[in-house]
Parts: structure tokens; C-alpha cells; sequence
């Protein structure tokens, strides 16, 4: 068997999944980033493979397509491990939903649930039947957020796709538990995050939006953690012996063990 170690990642152009994608691109690795947009800085090192396929997740059924074919591809003992890592999200205008009733309100609605819910759904489907007569273990890790288990005003969107994503993770675990070599899967919330999502919310409306003065608490107590943190404790939590015995998970839960510096505050905002 080769020792590449095979990791497809959504939404890797920026934020989290650029930082995973760039702490991954190591020798021995073969990454396959799926974006919206390719990011022309990232290279591979010597002995490290990179492909950027460049899709709108909002239209995932293509993506997932390409993703069927480039594994049907694949020697069944290339790589010595398999990895989706769903990354991507989407958070439409911090309104009420009410708000969102028009046309473009509508269509907002609509992508954020295609990209946070339905993308994951079909590049799971299709990673687990493409991948299921590999003897190389295989993991799915879904990016969630403390926000698909505690409601909060004017996200009822993002909130959604990520309660979506935690509970087809349980339908998941249980279906792979019951194969003789099931993957292991698990929806982590990586907790709060300093990246374009959080400008989002600090650049809401108060009026339309309770939270607002909390997220701009987080950003001047410096209690968001940068993505190059986040991201290596979600990878610590990938390699874990342990993962997937907790199909929903928070790294939050681990904060007694980590590192003062390595902390961040909030109590499962937008992530």
C-alpha cells in the first residue's frame, strides 16, 4: 500500500480550510481542494500532490460528480488513508427571516442550506460508495458549529444547515458502524474563529441582529482564536485514536488540555 494519505476539503480557498489545507501540504499527502474560487498562492512540496477544483457548492451536484470519477480512478491501495473533511459554509444576511421573503432573500436562503447541508450530504454519499472496497481507513469530518445546537435571531439558515449536518452525522455513524469496515465519522463545532464570517456578524445591523454587541465583545477581548490555531486542534482531533466515538462533537470540550494561548472565548458563537 502507498503511504499517501489522501484529504479532500471544502471551502478551502480561505479561513479554516485554507489553514488545513496548508497545514496538511506535506510530503506524503495528496489534497484535493474544493472551492469557489482556487487560491493561487497554495503549492505542494516535494513528495505532496494538490489538485484545486474550483465549484460552487451552491450547484454541489457537479462537484460530487468529478469527486466520483477521480475516485473511481484511484488504485484502491494508493493511499494509505482517506479523508473528507466538509468545510464550506455559508452565511446569508443576518436579518429575520421574515426579511428574507423577496426574491433575493429567497435565493439567500436557498445557499446557504445548498452549501451548509445538501454539499455535504452529496460529497458524502459519494465519497463513502466510491471509497467503501478500500482496506485504507476512512474518515468523514463535518465542520459544524455550536450554533446547529443553540438557536440564535436572524441566522435561522446557517443554524439549520448545521443542525442538518450534526444529525444526517448520527444517521451516518450508525450506517458505516454497521459495515465490517465502516468509516468513522464526526460533525466537530471548532468554536469560535477569527475569519470573514465573524466581519459578517460585527457588520450586521444591531436592530435586526440581538447578538450583535456580544460579537463585537469576542473581537476586542481578542477571544477569537486565528484559524492557524483552530485548525490545528481540529487535526489533532482527526487524528485522535478515539474519533468518531462522539459523532457530534466540540472542541470546547477539551479546553481544560489546551494550552492558555491556544484558548478562545465565546460560548459556541457562528462556529
Amino acid at each position: 500500500m502507498s503511504s499517501s494519505h489522501l484529504t479532500i476539503i471544502t471551502g478551502a480557498s480561505r479561513g479554516l480550510g485554507l489553514a488545513l489545507a496548508r497545514q496538511l501540504m506535506q510530503p506524503g499527502h495528496t489534497l484535493i481542494l474544493v472551492s469557489r474560487n482556487v487560491h493561487p498562492q497554495l503549492s505542494a512540496p516535494p513528495g505532496a500532490r494538490l489538485e484545486q477544483w474550483q465549484h460552487d457548492l451552491a450547484d454541489a451536484a457537479l462537484a460530487a460528480e468529478r469527486l466520483r470519477e477521480w475516485l473511481a480512478d484511484q488504485p484502491p491501495a494508493r493511499h494509505a488513508s482517506a479523508t473528507l473533511i466538509n468545510n464550506a459554509g455559508v452565511i446569508p444576511p443576518i436579518v429575520p427571516l421574515s426579511q428574507s421573503a423577496d426574491a433575493a432573500g429567497q435565493a439567500a436562503l436557498a445557499t446557504a442550506l445548498r452549501v451548509g447541508l445538501e454539499a455535504p450530504m452529496l460529497l458524502s454519499a459519494v465519497f463513502l460508495s466510491a471509497t467503501g472496497h478500500w482496506k485504507a481507513p476512512r474518515k468523514v469530518l463535518n465542520i459544524s458549529s455550536g450554533l446547529g445546537r443553540r438557536p440564535m435571531a436572524s441566522t435561522a439558515a446557517y443554524c439549520a444547515a448545521k443542525a442538518g449536518m450534526d444529525h444526517f452525522t448520527r444517521c451516518l455513524a450508525l450506517e458505516e458502524a454497521g459495515k465490517p469496515q465502516g468509516a468513522r465519522v464526526c460533525a466537530l463545532a471548532p468554536g469560535v474563529i477569527d475569519t470573514d464570517m465573524q466581519v459578517q456578524l460585527r457588520g450586521a445591523q444591531a436592530s435586526d441582529f440581538p447578538d450583535h454587541a456580544r460579537f463585537v465583545q469576542l473581537k476586542q477581548a481578542h477571544a477569537l482564536a486565528s484559524t492557524d490555531a483552530a485548525a490545528q486542534r481540529v487535526l489533532a482531533w482527526l487524528h485522535r485514536a478515539d474519533f468518531g466515538a462522539e459523532p457530534v462533537a466540540d472542541l470546547r470540550s477539551l479546553d481544560a488540555d489546551i494550552p492558555p494561548m491556544a484558548r478562545h472565548g465565546g460560548n459556541g458563537a457562528a462556529r
